[in-house]
């Protein structure tokens, strides 16, 4: 019955984008598509995804940060899903808390808050005092996990049916993030692991006094209720007062940023994978506040030296080795012509060295490299985007759109050099790669390795140069390179970049976020 209900809302959908191949569903040429009908058909999307409710939305932000998938206007419209979760009523919060702890909320909590602070697709946050320390409590949303598994079967089986209208990788990719997704649920809905991931993360920074990690009440941990520190702060996304008056430098804060997560992915190898404004804050105290651990990934060595030896290789302009580093990270469909292949990292080469500034690449993408030929080569054969990679992805897209965002003509160099020169020890011993580290010919390296992971994404190849240097940077340009000039309205506008996805990019509510 779930299954014909969510095809009944989402059938609409499916039919259009048909149309936007065949005019007649089966026959004809693309209907014509305006881009005020692709921003009205995206406002009528997430509506309808909302009134799915919360296990769909947690599906659509999958989706948010998937720009090789979908184009604009589609990503930033599921993106505004963070900001549009109803809350529980109170009374079914206070009743999984007193399931969960055997003891109402008025005799576990000296304090307790109504009125929830933040109200996500799995979650909801309240604010409460106990042991004399504001704290938050995070409580699983009452039967979300049979809403989920529902929601998750009905959706494979209207994307199967949806394969015999798009029989190409794109769909392939939807289906394969919904099997990551699938995959993953289950660990984000025990919040026993999240507080094992807070911990964790929190331990890593305990020596680093720019970056705050809320501490976790262990004793007070269950599966489906988690209470932490209450670390006040502003979202990252809306500190425009405090820059105005000088409260908050910019650049200190993109740094700090950047930091935090070349340590998670590069010296770690555990990262925060949830990387979205809500999830970030300005703390109070000056500190970069990090919130919400319910999806994390461990890196292994291998993959961290592999990104690491092919971004050295990019710095040289080293084609053939920057190619090899891409075929040992799992990148290129197996059977791809090699030549094929270098050619397009010849392109990204290019665009790493000779555009600096986010505008640059932009402009660069659009007037000159859209008539280019290696884009209908790169969208005519499926690109595999592994787990890992694309958590690094978004982590690049996080740190440029908080550097694009304050200043329009963002320079990722004049950030990542210090961070080159402070980090490059810690990096590379981590990776056993220490050798002559204090060289001036490293040093140059490295600072050179961070300058290509700044300059050398590109929109026109993201599905490859994300591999190759977003780990460390900063740059994945949120513009739609594929405009009607050379796209048409074909599949191509709606699923952007022919890439075999084998991984989700998740995306949690937010709104003045504690999750």
């Amino acid at each position: 019955m779930r299954t014909l209900y969510v095809l009944s809302r989402v059938l609409p959908f499916i039919l259009s984008f048909r149309r936007d191949v065949r005019r007649w569903i089966v026959i004809g040429r693309p209907a014509k598509r305006s881009a005020a009908f692709h921003a009205r058909r995206a406002e009528r999307l997430v509506a309808t995804i909302a009134k799915l409710g919360p296990s769909f939305i947690k599906i659509a932000q999958v989706f948010a940060g998937r720009a090789d998938l979908l184009p604009e206007p589609y990503v930033s419209a599921i993106s505004t899903l963070t900001d549009r979760v109803p809350p529980v009523s109170v009374d079914q919060i206070e009743r999984v808390i007193e399931e969960e702890y055997g003891q109402p909320v008025n005799e576990l909590f000296t304090e307790w808050s109504r009125v929830p602070l933040a109200s996500a697709s799995l979650g909801q946050v309240h604010r409460a005092r106990y042991l004399d320390v504001d704290v938050v409590v995070k409580v699983l949303r009452p039967n979300i996990e049979h809403t989920v598994a529902a929601d998750v079967k009905a959706s494979a089986l209207i994307l199967r049916w949806a394969e015999r209208f798009f029989p190409n990788p794109h769909v392939l990719g939807l289906r394969a993030i919904l099997g990551e997704f699938a995959r993953r649920i289950g660990d984000e809905m025990d919040f026993r692991k999240e507080g094992e991931y807070a911990e964790r993360i929190r331990t890593n920074f305990a020596f680093n006094p720019k970056v705050a990690v809320p501490i976790v009440f262990a004793e007070m941990t269950r599966r489906r209720a988690l209470v932490l520190e209450y670390m006040p702060g502003t979202r990252i996304d809306a500190l425009a007062p405090l820059i105005a008056s000088g409260a908050v430098d910019t650049g200190y804060l993109v740094r700090t940023v950047m930091e935090l997560y070349v340590q998670m992915m590069l010296v770690d190898g555990f990262f925060h994978a949830d990387p979205h404004p809500g999830n970030l804050l300005w703390g109070d105290d000056g500190r970069v506040v990090l919130l919400d651990f319910g999806l994390v990934v461990d890196v292994p060595r291998a993959t961290r030296l592999a990104l690491v030896r092919t971004v050295f290789a990019a710095i040289k302009k080293d084609t053939n080795a920057v190619l090899d580093g891409f075929y040992a990270l799992g990148v290129v469909q197996p059977g791809v012509e090699r030549h094929v292949m270098l050619r397009l990292v010849e392109t990204l080469l290019s665009v790493a060295f000779e555009r600096t500034t986010t505008q640059e690449r932009i402009e660069f993408v659009e007037h000159e490299l859209l008539a280019d030929q290696v884009l209908e080569t790169l969208y005519d054969f499926p690109v595999i985007l592994p787990p890992d990679m694309v958590y690094f992805a978004r982590t690049a897209a996080l740190i440029e759109g908080l550097g694009v965002r304050y200043d329009a003509r963002f320079n990722a160099l004049l950030v990542v050099s210090p961070i080159a020169m402070t980090m490059r020890r810690q990096i590379l011993t981590s990776l056993g790669e220490l050798d002559q580290s204090e060289s001036r010919d490293t040093i140059q390296t490295f600072t050179g390795f961070l300058r290509a992971a700044g300059g050398i994404v590109s929109r026109a190849a993201r599905e490859l140069s994300i591999v190759a240097i977003e780990a460390m940077s900063t740059i994945q340009p949120n513009q739609e390179i594929r405009s009607a000039q050379s796209r048409s309205t074909s599949t191509r506008q709606i699923t952007s970049g022919a890439v075999k996805t084998v991984a989700n990019s998740d995306e949690p509510a937010s709104g003045v976020s504690r999750m």
